[in-house]
């Protein structure tokens, strides 16, 4: 469960900063949902491309793989902490009018690190499923949160959130070089 918690939880954050970016343009409540349906859908589908794509890369790169993986991880945190942040402001602005292509667009380039997720699915030892299902689930909750949120907190406390997620992501990719040396 700890292990699980430490894949969902720096995703949560991130998912949070951007809604609470959506949330401070304060769009109505039919656009709350639809904006949270999407985030679950690209939140929670990310991994699973991911992971199609880490698959066959972890046969091709043999014993390479987990460090693959965990480096995966670690870039994901590090484009998060120098990320600028508004990018990820306009892409928040673009997705609430956004519609067709666009929107799928947009949606692949806020859950990047999810892909980066995916890639680790394997490494990690966690239910593919267990692991979509709580994705999804902190993606619903994080950006009902930070939609509703957003117009009521700052700009800093939305970065302070995302910088989080992404020393997170680089704690996890490092946790899991670590347990691969020593295991």
């Amino acid at each position: 469960m700890l292990k699980l918690l430490a894949f969902v939880l720096p995703l949560g954050l991130d998912s949070f900063a951007v809604a609470a970016a959506l949330g401070a343009r304060r769009p109505g409540a039919a656009q709350r949902w639809r904006l949270s349906a999407l985030f679950v859908l690209f939140e929670a589908g990310m991994p699973l491309i991911g992971l199609a794509i880490g698959a066959p890369l972890a046969r091709a790169v043999g014993s390479a793989a987990d460090y693959v993986a965990a480096a995966a991880l670690v870039a994901a945190g590090v484009w998060m902490l120098v990320a600028d942040e508004n990018d990820e402001e306009q892409a928040a602005g673009r997705m609430l009018s956004a519609s067709g292509w666009a929107v799928v667009v947009i949606g692949l380039s806020i859950s990047l690190d999810e892909l980066a997720i995916g890639f680790t699915l394997g490494m990690a030892g966690l239910p593919v499923v267990a692991v979509v299902v709580a994705i999804g689930v902190q993606a619903l909750v994080a950006s009902q949160l930070g939609l509703a949120l957003g117009a009521r907190i700052g700009e800093a406390w939305r970065e302070r959130a995302e910088r989080l997620a992404g020393v997170l992501l680089i704690l996890l990719g490092v946790w899991l070089f670590v347990a691969r040396l020593a295991g």
